[in-house]
């Protein structure tokens, strides 16, 4: 779906728990995520250090779709 809605010029960021999957579908923006049952969470920590994971995660995401990408970019976690 990630390639068809870019092919109409719309940017698209795939956040993802699992980036070689987001890799094989085609998608050109991939931000990885956190595990497989909370991709934008992890409620082991406090509610003030997942707001600031989360919105480290949003940001990211917001980030990818301001760069011009040449296939397919894997915006990693720092």
């Amino acid at each position: 779906m990630v390639k068809e809605i870019e092919s109409t010029g719309v940017p698209v960021v795939h956040m993802c728990t699992v980036a070689p999957i987001s890799l094989t579908v085609g998608a050109n923006r991939i931000v990885p995520t956190v595990a497989i049952p909370y991709p934008l969470g992890n409620p082991s920590l406090s509610k003030e250090e997942e707001k600031s994971l989360r919105r480290k995660l949003v940001k990211k995401a917001l980030h990818a779709l301001t760069v011009p990408v040449e296939g397919q970019t894997v915006f990693d976690q720092e």
